[in-house]
């Protein structure tokens, strides 16, 4: 089996078409044969912002195998009319390392995968379902404490990313080591406190964390592919 994550940017005047996806995409989706497990996803303003990027969206799947993967990506018709769309994507290929939580009612990610050692990058998805009564205390305190994130030592890539405006929302981060990315989690003060207020005022209906190793990085994202900086 095999995670990825895809990261698009569109090309100008290409809006309405990526937004009409985030439905008409479905059906098809469900049609791919060995995909098990798919997210069109829309990304926050600025990276982490409550708005949308409405020129920049994510896809997230879970594969029977590389192969099922590596033929959609080459000849599937819907990823051909993205890559006709887009100024430029960025693909990881990702393996779990450690997950837990639910995604719609499921674990996407609890599976062995035989490429997971403990050397290297490592990326991390944080996803959650915010309670509508919790939503203006979540973007209070969450929001700025996630947009950090993209300044810490040691990592390469960060954004946010959702499914739903302001109540379905998820965290992607690359990181050079899983040292650099526990020296943040562990000692970040402002991430303890977040940590600390979701489980004391209860924000989520719904969450997951999972962590991976970074198998490949292939393409770009603002110029360059995040794990080489070239």
């Amino acid at each position: 089996m095999l995670t990825t994550l895809s990261i698009i940017t569109l090309l100008p005047n290409n809006t309405r078409w990526a937004l009409a996806q985030m439905g008409t995409a479905q059906q098809p989706l469900r049609r791919v044969p060995g995909l098990r497990f798919q997210k069109l996803l829309g990304s926050g303003a600025g990276g982490f912002g409550a708005l949308p990027n409405l020129r920049r969206y994510g896809f997230m799947a879970v594969w029977d195998s590389a192969e099922a993967a590596a033929q959609f990506f080459a000849t599937h018709p819907l990823w051909q009319q993205y890559q006709q769309r887009t100024q430029e994507i960025w693909t990881a290929e990702l393996a779990p390392l450690k997950s837990h939580g639910l995604w719609d009612g499921v674990n996407p990610f609890d599976y062995q995968a035989e490429d997971a050692g403990a050397e290297g990058p490592v990326a991390v998805l944080t996803r959650a379902s915010i309670r509508w009564t919790k939503a203006l205390r979540f973007w209070r305190y969450v929001a700025p404490t996630s947009a950090t994130v993209a300044q810490a030592p040691g990592v390469r890539a960060a954004i946010g990313l959702g499914e739903l405006p302001v109540v379905r929302q998820a965290t992607f981060s690359l990181w050079e080591s899983a040292q650099a990315m526990q020296h943040y989690a562990y000692r970040s003060d402002k991430h303890k406190e977040v940590i600390r207020l979701t489980r004391q005022e209860n924000w989520y209906g719904e969450e997951l964390f999972a962590r991976f190793r970074v198998l490949a990085s292939v393409g770009t994202l603002d110029g360059k592919n995040p794990l080489t900086g070239v």
